[in-house]
């Protein structure tokens, strides 16, 4: 018989750790997205971790601007970034205030709410595909640039908290290069995911976009 998974929001303390221990120790963690219309909850398969000034392929690696100034603050806060004029995707800021690291929520499964989620991601096939990726994750949990700067370790009815869940067990966690990441922050293994889950998302090597002539 499985246990059932652990309410309990997590504190504030684990996300002030350094962003390579509370990547994979997010894997399992669950993460309720409340809305007007209810609850929606999200088992985390996959992360990428990004650490700041040590970091090339990190938003903040070049220092503090108006996008990113969410991940120079207190930990257990959400930065929510917009890209490719299109997508919106979630992170999770670690580490002590102004050391700008953070994790990027990839993929998941919806335990929760999927017929909410449903009506945000037409176009998936099943529903293991609701969540399977950043943007998919975001858009399935209706986050946007709205919440960017929620505090996911507030008391009481947060628009996002993450939840004790069922940590995955280490046997099966794996990590690898991350995700379209181009240049020197391309070849640190800061990607982790959960063996065989089938949320967790294709990896993809980076491909440098083509100028049109």
């Amino acid at each position: 018989m499985i246990a059932p998974a652990d309410r309990t929001p997590l504190p504030r303390e684990f996300f002030d750790r350094p962003v390579l221990e509370v990547a994979p120790d997010l894997l399992g963690r669950t993460v309720v997205r409340t809305t007007p219309d209810g609850p929606i909850e999200l088992r985390l398969t996959e992360v990428e971790a990004y650490d700041g000034p040590n970091d090339p392929g990190s938003h903040a690696y070049r220092g503090p601007t108006p996008r990113n100034s969410v991940m120079f603050g207190p930990p257990g806060h959400v930065y929510v970034y917009f890209t490719y004029g299109m997508w919106h995707c979630m992170n999770l800021v670690c580490g002590p205030e102004g050391t700008a690291s953070g994790v990027l929520l990839r993929a998941g499964e919806i335990i929760e709410g999927a017929e909410l989620a449903r009506k945000r991601r037409i176009s998936a096939r099943n529903d293991k595909e609701l969540a399977k990726g950043p943007a998919r994750l975001a858009t399935a949990l209706d986050v946007d640039r709205a919440l960017d700067g929620t505090d996911a370790c507030a008391p009481g009815a947060a628009p996002i908290t993450v939840l004790t869940g069922t940590p995955a067990i280490p046997e099966q966690v794996r990590s690898g290069p991350r995700t379209g990441v181009a240049g020197d922050g391309g070849v640190h293994p800061w990607r982790f995911w959960i063996s065989n889950d089938p949320t967790v998302s294709p990896y993809r090597a980076h491909v440098p976009r083509r100028r049109s002539t």
